[in-house]
């Protein structure tokens, strides 16, 4: 497996938010990225990444006073399934999409459909 301390994967987390266009991040809403080492269950060794809330299409009037969404990136499977660091960058920023797609109402088969599966 590759070797990444947890803060490098932060930081390469943090430079893909960095590139997603500031058109799309001002539409973000009550939405918090975390990075875990490890999915919470742990058959999930593939899971790199996880989004968990309301996405914005779903969101009505009744839409108050909640938690912020989470999206979730997993540094070990990220790392189990790259071979070199530039793979890791490249995956962690497809997963980083992926994930704020999620948070737009993108469902996995249109990310399929565009590349970001």
């Amino acid at each position: 497996m590759l070797e990444m301390t947890r803060e490098e994967f932060e930081e390469l987390v943090a430079e893909a938010l960095d590139r997603i266009p500031p058109e799309l991040t001002r539409l973000m809403d009550n939405v918090a990225v975390f990075v875990e080492d490890e999915p919470d269950d742990p058959s999930d060794t593939e899971l790199l990444g996880l989004y968990e809330g309301t996405p914005l299409t779903d969101r009505g009037e009744w839409y108050a006073g909640v938690l912020p969404d989470r999206i979730t990136v997993y540094r070990g499977p990220t790392l189990r399934m790259c071979s070199s660091r530039e793979e890791v960058v490249a995956e962690t920023e497809v997963t980083v999409v992926h994930e704020i797609a999620h948070h737009f109402g993108i469902d996995d088969a249109r990310l399929h459909a565009l590349g970001y599966g």
